[in-house]
């Protein structure tokens, strides 16, 4: 999780230009604690917050938990960037709906563990994970860990240093290949984020072949600058459309289905990816809070804020003190995902790891 030039520690610092007007937007949050609930959001948009809801058995330890995916079935899917040199230890964790561990697997992508995402095809889900750091890969599996095919950096395109499909150093730059997330097209194909790499956002076919690319590193309107998330926002009443989490800028970008560019919606602070459901849209923001948006993109919902005191100069410290976690408050909200009833799994980029639940009471 990677900003252009930096290193993790200086994150926080090289994003303050941005601090000042996400602190200054609007925060939609009240909570409230009864006998063990605490209670997020108001109307409609109401949530009981469940920190480190789903447990591990004890022969597995939390490393630093990336994205979450829910299939079907209900059952919720995690992936941890977890540590290379922990080499036979599950990056994969799938839970019940209840947060019961079922089974683990995913080994091959301890050290870089970051996208992970659930389509059905054919009547069978599958899973699409994709690694960073020195993996740089992406792969599709089915929802027991087995292999379907696994790709590394698409040559063809012509933006990457001659060795990059090869090239296992982790080596960073914009001539390299760091994928972070994954969006489905309805046509079978996908659209894969090269976040942390050369910031263009890749089209595969429904066989997964490379067709073409758009945007790349840049101001905006188009061009970005660590394009994290990416998403097709289809809810009702909308014209289908791309939107890109471009996080360093602390905007989302929507484009048409095309690449084109259509509009910039500002205010995040470091937003990390999108997911939708019904007609809403969640957020998640490193910069310590979850925003919900309706379907005209108005936010109705900032969840969990804790944004002056991230942000703030002791902001470095928090991620890795849990005795400085505030119930009820996010540290780094790094990926979100609507569960069927719509309540959100957030997963947090912390080096202990932490996946909360919010359970939709509106």
């Amino acid at each position: 999780m990677q900003q252009s030039g930096n290193t993790r520690r200086q994150f926080l610092s090289t994003a303050a230009a941005g601090t000042a007007a996400v602190v200054g937007a609007p925060a939609i949050l009240t909570a409230s604690k009864t006998d063990s609930a605490r209670i997020l959001g108001d109307g409609d948009y109401q949530y009981e917050v469940i920190h480190e809801w789903p447990q591990l058995p004890d022969k597995f330890t939390w490393q630093t938990t990336h994205n979450v995916a829910v299939d079907k079935g209900g059952n919720l899917y995690v992936i941890h960037q977890g540590h290379a040199d922990q080499s036979d230890h599950p990056s994969i964790f799938v839970f019940d709906a209840d947060g019961r561990y079922i089974r683990s697997f995913g080994n091959q992508f301890q050290g870089g563990g970051h996208g992970i995402e659930i389509r059905e095809e054919g009547g069978q889900e599958f899973l699409y994970v994709c690694a960073y750091q020195a993996l740089k890969t992406f792969a599709k599996l089915d929802l027991h860990g087995e292999t379907v095919w696994q790709q590394y950096a698409p040559m063809q395109s012509g933006v990457y240093a001659a060795d990059e499909d090869t090239n296992r150093t982790g080596q960073w730059g914009r001539d390299r290949f760091m994928p972070t997330n994954f969006a489905f097209l309805d046509d079978g194909g996908f659209l894969l984020a090269d976040g942390y790499g050369s910031y263009y956002i890749h089209r595969y076919d429904q066989n997964a072949r490379w067709q073409s690319c758009f945007g790349g590193a840049g101001a905006g309107e188009g061009k970005f600058d660590t394009p994290h998330g990416v998403w097709v926002d289809k809810r009702s009443g909308r014209e289908p459309s791309i939107v890109i989490c471009d996080r360093a800028h602390h905007t989302l970008q929507y484009l048409t289905m095309d690449g084109e560019y259509l509009e910039t919606l500002s205010g995040y602070g470091l937003p990390a990816n999108a997911d939708t459901w019904q007609n809403l849209m969640v957020v998640p923001e490193l910069h310590a809070r979850v925003t919900i948006l309706n379907d005209k993109n108005e936010v109705v919902a900032r969840l969990g804020g804790d944004v002056e005191r991230v942000t703030g100069p002791d902001g470095g410290q928090i991620r890795g003190n849990r005795n400085q976690w505030i119930d009820g408050k996010f540290v780094h909200p790094h990926d979100a995902c609507f569960g069927h009833d719509g309540s959100i799994f957030v997963a947090e980029w912390v080096g202990t790891g932490r996946i909360s639940k919010l359970k939709r009471l509106g």
